[in-house]
């Protein structure tokens, strides 16, 4: 059975009732469609795109005045704080003097002081420790590790076209798989498996237009699943600006111009040598309906709810990236 084409026009009401629901083991098979070789030419084309040697290292909400901001980003310790005069600082994450951790350290009036003997660092070079080139975007803060990338450094991080901040929510979800970043831009550049692995917020999705040679970007009509029969039928695009970024832009119906950004960031290995990826996803929602205004205003009991709808999906879809890591480390990935 063919699955219903979502009126994704403009409603009166954003929410629609799915009448006739589609039992899970009937939906359309759609793995002849999901061929491993169109994904994969997708991260392929992915990967080959400039970052300039930015990493995500947490939501802009996260950087706090009395502690750092601490990630460590493919085996090097990072700390990220703001300065006195409101700049945002990154640097390594170890003291210069005698190696202590300062994610463990205060920060007062914008200076790092090291819990070990006091060092203080305002976030210029100073006994050995230099900081590193920051950016903060108003929702993600990032920071260039140029040895780190290798590539060409840019002066500022391909941050995605978002909805203005002014009329926006957003909410940041952070998640750590065993895994690499390019088996979560895999999987995120595999919108077939929305519907089948994720029957609990997709339903009725059908991939309309997927990439072909050069070009890029899947698109694909789905309805989000709010409660029971209760959904929100959109037209979404599946794009990957940078190598370890995905956008979902909702291009037709409820909150059109709204993103989903998943950025993949590199950690150190785990206890076992394996190596784990930090899932960082910034949902940036706009709506032009009166009461997004009011929704706006709740943001801080809203932002919970939306990391965890994130949370629940990256469960699954770290699950998945693990299970890809693993199939190519032993030689037996089918893709």
């Amino acid at each position: 059975m063919s699955p219903r084409r979502p009126d994704r026009g403009r409603r009166r009401y954003p929410l629609s009732l799915n009448r006739d629901p589609v039992p899970w083991e009937r939906q359309r098979p759609t793995w002849r469609e999901a061929r491993p070789a169109v994904i994969a030419e997708a991260l392929k084309r992915a990967q080959a795109r400039p970052s300039g040697n930015w990493y995500v290292v947490g939501a802009t909400r996260d950087v706090r005045d009395d502690r750092p901001l601490a990630r460590t980003i493919a085996g090097r310790e990072i700390v990220v704080w703001r300065a006195a005069d409101g700049r945002l600082v990154a640097g390594p994450g170890a003291c210069p003097h005698l190696g202590a951790p300062l994610k463990d350290s205060p920060v007062r009036c914008g200076t790092l002081l090291c819990h070990w003997h006091g060092l203080a660092l305002s976030g210029a070079p100073f006994a050995g420790w230099e900081p590193l080139p920051a950016y903060d975007d108003g929702v993600l803060v990032w920071v260039r590790l140029d040895d780190v990338g290798g590539e060409p450094p840019l002066e500022a991080p391909v941050v995605p076209v978002r909805p203005d901040r002014a009329v926006s929510l957003s909410a940041v979800y952070v998640g750590v798989g065993v895994c690499e970043p390019e088996d979560v831009v895999a999987n995120r550049l595999d919108p077939w498996h929305g519907a089948w692995f994720h029957p609990y917020s997709f339903v009725d999705l059908t991939v309309v237009d997927a990439p072909v040679g050069e070009e890029d970007g899947f698109t694909v009509d789905v309805s989000f699943r709010l409660t029971g029969r209760l959904v929100v039928p959109v037209r979404a695009v599946f794009t990957a600006p940078e190598p370890r970024t995905v956008v979902m832009r909702i291009t037709e119906g409820e909150g059109e111009g709204s993103v989903v950004e998943t950025h993949a960031t590199p950690l150190a290995p785990d206890d076992r040598g394996r190596p784990r990826t930090a899932v960082v996803e910034a949902v940036v929602a706009a709506s032009d309906r009166p009461g997004f205004a009011l929704a706006r205003k709740a943001a801080p009991l809203l932002r919970p709810l939306v990391r965890a709808a994130a949370g629940r999906l990256w469960r699954d879809d770290l699950a998945y990236a693990e299970r890809r890591r693993h199939l190519r480390s032993t030689g037996r990935f089918p893709g």
